[in-house]
Parts: structure tokens; sequence; C-alpha cells
């Protein structure tokens, strides 16, 4: 996938994920700081909403894809970075997005609190990578 088409394909995302809040939850995201607090309520709003269809397999894929550029796309209005898309392993290839020498699986963050913890927090995975940026 070359660069460009992988930045288009996040922004996209981002802004599905942004239309996909206001459909279905009535929540609105701004491209904020403060909005990607609601990220972390929206994830679980489609579980509470969607029950079990929630977490099957496709739908996992999209929610944490989308929410996570989302998440990236907010990160990148702050600090700057390019996304990176890891096929290393070719059964489970992944998007991350690199800023300096760190890389930020903003996608896996949403995946740890849709599926294994709910108490895991996106928007305090977010200010730490903040905070490692601006250290």
């Amino acid at each position: 996938m070359q660069q460009q088409e992988l930045e288009v394909l996040m922004k996209d995302s981002a802004a599905n994920a942004v239309e996909t809040a206001q459909s279905e939850f009535s929540v609105i995201l701004d491209y904020t700081r403060d909005s990607v607090k609601l990220v972390d309520d929206v994830i679980l709003m489609f579980v509470e909403k969607f029950q079990d269809r929630a977490l099957e397999d496709t739908a996992v894929f999209t929610i944490c894809n989308i929410y996570g550029a989302y998440l990236g796309e907010v990160f990148k209005k702050q600090v700057g970075g390019a996304w990176r898309y890891d096929d290393s392993n070719p059964d489970a290839p992944y998007v991350l997005l690199d800023v300096g020498d760190n890389s930020y699986a903003f996608a896996g963050i949403c995946y740890e609190r849709l599926v294994n913890d709910s108490q895991i927090s996106v928007y305090n995975y977010f200010e730490q990578a903040l905070h490692n940026k601006t250290q």
C-alpha cells in the first residue's frame, strides 16, 4: 500500500468513526483532544447496543480500526506523525502511527478496551503518547 493511499484510508476511516458515533449514539467527535475521552464511552456503547454482535470478528475489526484511525488523526493534529502499514506477519497486518522514534497502535488499544478489559482507557493511552512526545 502506498503511503498516500494509507493516509487517505486513515482519514476516511476517522471520518467514518465520527459519522458512526453521531448516527448510532448521538456523540459528537470533533477531532479535539477532549473528544478522545468520548471514544472510551463509544467503544463500550457498541457492546451495550449490539451485545455479542459487537464482539464478532468483523465488527471488532471495524470498530477498532475506525476509532484507532480517529485517535491517530487527532494525535497527528497535535504532534504530527505518519501512518505505517506493517505486513511483516501477512496473516495479521496492522497499522501504526509513527512519531519520531515511537510507534503507536491506536487500533490495538481500542481492541484491548473492547475485547479484553473495559477498564483500559484509550484516553489514558493517548495522553501517555502525548506525554512521551512532549518530553
